[in-house]
């Protein structure tokens, strides 16, 4: 995995703009530690991102498990921060106003370790079932799965929505399941 490039840029800028457009006032208080942790550990990374990354070979076979706690919070460069955090500023506004803050900052904790676990499963499966032991080296790092897994959460507290994917309109209650793999096939890393 490539180191990124610290400090301010223009992914940064552009989040710290949009937080100040809905204001601080307006973000729920789990939201916004969620987003300033991220933006905090993009700017002062606890360990490069070689390091920190979520791995079968790094966190079961080397028996590395803080990584299941450090890979959500960190970010491969500032865009791929930009995007998730602008997806967790919305989701976590309405999830967290609806949900309550004790139990939105419960749903985080539990999300962001086991996101982590089924991605280490899946990489398992994907070596069993293809016979490929490149899959136990791949390493990822962001709290896609998290936004992913909240976004299921959220069109299920709000159901009969419609969202439009490419254009189409399709059921909230599917888009997210045609928007992941619409995003695996555009960005496969």
């Amino acid at each position: 995995m490539e180191r990124r490039q610290r400090g301010v840029s223009a992914g940064l800028l552009l989040l710290l703009y949009q937080i100040s457009q809905v204001g601080l006032q307006n973000i729920p208080a789990v939201t916004l530690g969620v987003l300033v942790l991220n933006i905090f550990l993009f700017l002062n990374p606890l360990r490069p991102l070689s390091e920190v990354c979520l791995s079968v070979s790094e966190a079961v076979h080397k028996k590395n498990w803080q990584r299941l706690l450090l890979s959500p919070f960190h970010h491969a460069d500032d865009w791929h921060l930009y995007y998730n955090m602008i997806s967790m500023l919305w989701k976590g506004i309405m999830l967290e106003r609806k949900l309550k803050s004790i139990w939105f900052a419960y749903i985080i904790a539990v999300f962001s370790v086991l996101i982590g676990v089924v991605y280490m499963v899946l990489e398992v499966l994907l070596v069993i079932i293809l016979d490929d032991p490149s899959y136990e080296m791949n390493c990822g790092v962001g709290f896609s799965g998290v936004l992913f897994a909240l976004k299921v959460l959220n069109n299920h507290y709000n159901p009969g929505r419609v969202s439009s994917v490419f254009g189409l309109p399709i059921s909230s209650k599917y888009a997210c399941w045609v928007e992941l793999v619409a995003i695996h096939f555009i960005s496969p890393g």
